[in-house]
């Protein structure tokens, strides 16, 4: 059971304050839950059911966490999702860095402001062994939980980064490949080597400073009437056609 105190903790926690003050974020749901679990990363408590205690009980004795026992009125208390689920964890976040390795992928980020894009944009990198993601300082938190939901587990194999990217970008040595309407068709590209794929804002798209940084504008060509992609389809698309190469 939890005290008041205990449950006050975890509810202020869906807010960014709280887990930057705290250095911590929520994972819920069974699936994501038993990711993090069977990762090294430092869970710091385990909120669950009986029944889902019982049945995982090897998982939740592999960590030195504080368990709650709880029943399902006070998970959903306690919760960021509308249908709670068996299982909500509190997990210490990892120190992120800047540095990205020469002869890597990596997806750099400007002003992503869904939650959803950038967790599916995780799960992407995820899928393709895409091993960093940069973003910008005014993108969406990493740990939103609506991020961590749509990710699916993401955070544990992708490094995740903050920086300033116009910096960043003009110090690499490596190629820079900027999505833009106006850019070369991707299906024509020849020469290509690990670099950067570079995503703007789901509205605005990329800044001019940064389109004028990159190595080559590249886009998906258009055969239909839609004015845009969703940015984290169009990150989908390019990180296919690209790392496939």
């Amino acid at each position: 059971m939890l005290s008041k105190a205990q449950s006050k903790y975890i509810r202020a926690l869906s807010q960014q304050k709280y887990r930057k003050q705290h250095n911590v974020f929520i994972a819920e749901g069974d699936k994501i839950a038993k990711e993090w679990l069977m990762s090294d990363w430092n869970i710091k408590m385990i909120v669950a059911t009986a029944d889902w205690v019982e049945q995982n009980h090897q998982l939740v004795t592999k960590h030195n966490a504080e368990l709650f026992t709880v029943p399902d009125h006070e998970l959903k208390n306690v919760s960021t999702l509308q249908t709670p689920n068996k299982v909500l964890l509190v997990v210490s976040m990892a120190k992120q860095t800047s540095e990205v390795g020469a002869g890597d992928w990596s997806i750099a980020l400007e002003h992503i402001q869904d939650p959803g894009n950038m967790g599916t944009i995780i799960r992407i990198a995820d899928w393709f062994g895409i091993k960093h993601i940069i973003a910008s300082e005014d993108c969406v938190e990493f740990f939103n939980p609506k991020v961590v939901q749509a990710a699916m587990g993401g955070h544990i194999r992708v490094s995740l980064h903050e920086a300033k990217l116009k910096e960043l970008i003009s110090k690499t040595e490596q190629p820079v490949y900027a999505a833009a309407l106006d850019g070369d068709d991707i299906y024509s590209l020849t020469d290509v080597k690990p670099g950067i794929i570079l995503i703007g804002n789901e509205s605005k798209g990329l800044s001019q400073d940064l389109l004028d940084t990159a190595s080559q504008k590249v886009t998906i060509p258009r055969k239909g009437g839609a004015e845009s992609l969703n940015a984290a389809v169009a990150t989908g698309i390019l990180a296919a056609l690209l790392t496939g190469r």
